[in-house]
């Protein structure tokens, strides 16, 4: 299982990386493996404020529906468009075009207390 280090984790299966104060944020390579084939990537929240664990956006799979909750609390500045008309990407790449939403983090030390790569191979037993 792919979970390079340089990434942040959460509880609830996304990857976080940071670059200034803007956060890129997708689903982990065993999200998309629990979920199976991804047919659909919904998000309504572009240019809103949310805080860190509300809703941002959900996740259609063969199998299931998933929400997707926000790890850091800001501004939802970008949505990967490419996921519209190709959300397959999400299994082929996860962590590189299969990313979901930039975001404009409203504290940038928030960061800082998500979880590291060895944390979130110990929440899925890897």
């Amino acid at each position: 299982m792919n979970l390079p280090e340089q990434l942040k984790y959460t509880k609830d299966h996304e990857w976080i990386s940071l670059d200034g104060d803007v956060a890129t944020v997708g689903i982990t390579d065993f999200a998309q493996k629990e979920l199976g084939d991804i047919v659909y990537v919904e998000v309504e929240t572009l240019d809103q404020d949310m805080e860190a664990d509300e809703v941002f956006g959900t996740v259609e799979a063969v199998k299931t529906v998933s929400d997707l909750f926000l790890p850091l609390a800001g501004t939802i500045v970008e949505f990967n468009e490419e996921l519209e008309t190709t959300p397959e990407v999400v299994n082929a790449d996860p962590y590189g075009k299969g990313w979901m939403i930039k975001v404009k983090v409203t504290d940038v030390a928030d960061f800082n207390k998500l979880m590291s790569a060895e944390d979130y191979k110990k929440l899925i037993g890897a």
